[in-house]
C-alpha cells in the first residue's frame, strides 16, 4: 500500500487508474491527478471552440472529475495550478 500516488498518464484511462489505485493507497493517503482542468475546457460549454485533442480528452477528464466528486471514500481538493491538480485523500 502507498501513502502518495501521482497520476499524469493517458487521460482516457484516468477513471480506470482511479478504480485500481483507490485500493492501493492507504486510508489517510493521497492520490494526485494532473490536468484535471484540461486547458479550462471542463468549464466550457460542449460547443465551445477547442483544439481537436483538447475536445477529445475533455470528456475523459470530466468523467474522472464527476467520479471523484461522487466517491464517498475520498475527500477532494482541486487546485487551479497550471492545468489543474486534484488531490484525493482516502478517508475510508
Amino acid at each position: 500500500s502507498y501513502d502518495f500516488i501521482f497520476v499524469d498518464a493517458d487521460k482516457d484511462n484516468y477513471i480506470n487508474y482511479h478504480k485500481r489505485l483507490i485500493d492501493l493507497v492507504k486510508v489517510g493517503g493521497v492520490i494526485g491527478y494532473d490536468n484535471t482542468l484540461w486547458n479550462g475546457s471542463v468549464a466550457e460549454p460542449a460547443d465551445a471552440p477547442m483544439r481537436k485533442y483538447v475536445r477529445y480528452y475533455r470528456d475523459f477528464v470530466m468523467e474522472l472529475n464527476k467520479a471523484l466528486a461522487a466517491d464517498p471514500r475520498i475527500e477532494i481538493c482541486m487546485l487551479p495550478v497550471g492545468d489543474g491538480i486534484t488531490l484525493c485523500r482516502r478517508i475510508s
